[in-house]
């Protein structure tokens, strides 16, 4: 159990070196130009009505607590074998790429200082540098395993923010 507990640490602290090494290199794109749904007010205006990365059950919240005293920094969604995960916004895919712990990791910056991150993929359908638009596809879900599952997390900055309130019917 605490060889179990000092992996999610490791795994959490290489997620969040990773997260700031991108916030670093990012060349934030204008907004505005992609101003999708919700105007010219960009990802912040979006909160409320952004559509599901998945189908599926919600099988951790953001905030439950984990082993070891650790928390949920997202949403962990049961989804069908090879099920697609889409962009639910407009955005830039930053990060496509294996991170331990994660799985297939596709991490998009969509201005403002909002990333979204999508983890537990099977394959990766985008790359680095490529604009999305909402319900792009960015990966497929994993069709091995125990069960298929998403890992999806909204930041403001480098704090993860609770996604429900960001998505419909959250």
């Amino acid at each position: 159990r605490n060889t179990e507990l000092r992996e999610l640490r490791t795994n959490a602290a290489a997620l969040e070196r990773l997260v700031e090494k991108l916030r670093a290199a990012i060349d934030e794109f204008d907004a505005g130009a992609v101003a999708g749904p919700a105007g010219r007010g960009g990802f912040a205006a979006a909160r409320g009505k952004l559509p599901w990365p998945a189908r599926g059950k919600v099988l951790a919240s953001y905030g439950d607590a984990r082993p070891g005293g650790l928390k949920w920094n997202g949403l962990l969604i049961e989804t069908s074998p090879g099920a697609n995960v889409r962009a639910p916004y407009h955005g830039r895919v930053v990060y496509a790429d294996w991170l331990s712990g994660l799985g297939q990791l596709v991490i998009l910056d969509h201005g403002g200082g909002f990333i979204s991150l999508y983890a537990n993929n099977d394959r990766i359908r985008t790359q680095v540098g490529q604009r999305v638009a909402p319900g792009d596809v960015l990966a497929t879900s994993s069709a091995g395993g125990l069960r298929p599952e998403l890992y999806f997390e909204i930041r403001r900055g480098s704090r993860p923010v609770d996604p429900r309130p960001w998505l419909r019917g959250g």
